[in-house]
């Protein structure tokens, strides 16, 4: 579903992904999601936006950093 619904194009927002259509990054989407808001509000302040492309954005983020190398963070002071 991630596919269709989200675009990476370099002539809109630098190329980061977003709702296809729309100017909405999935980063924005995750930002908000972050700090409490829910779907609803989300939906309810980008009237662009569906509940599937929001669904799609994480699914879009879960599989990238999937494909991620992973850094242990550690307390530096005792390496």
């Amino acid at each position: 579903m991630a596919n269709e619904l989200i675009q990476s194009d370099p002539d809109v927002m630098l190329g980061k992904p977003v709702v296809r259509g729309t100017r909405i990054t999935v980063e924005l989407i995750l930002r908000k999601l972050s700090c409490g808001e829910t779907i609803s509000q989300i939906l309810e302040s980008h009237p662009r936006l569906t509940r599937e492309a929001v669904l799609a954005a994480l699914e879009f983020a879960a599989e990238a950093m999937g494909h991620e190398t992973v850094h242990a963070l550690g307390d530096r002071e005792s390496a």
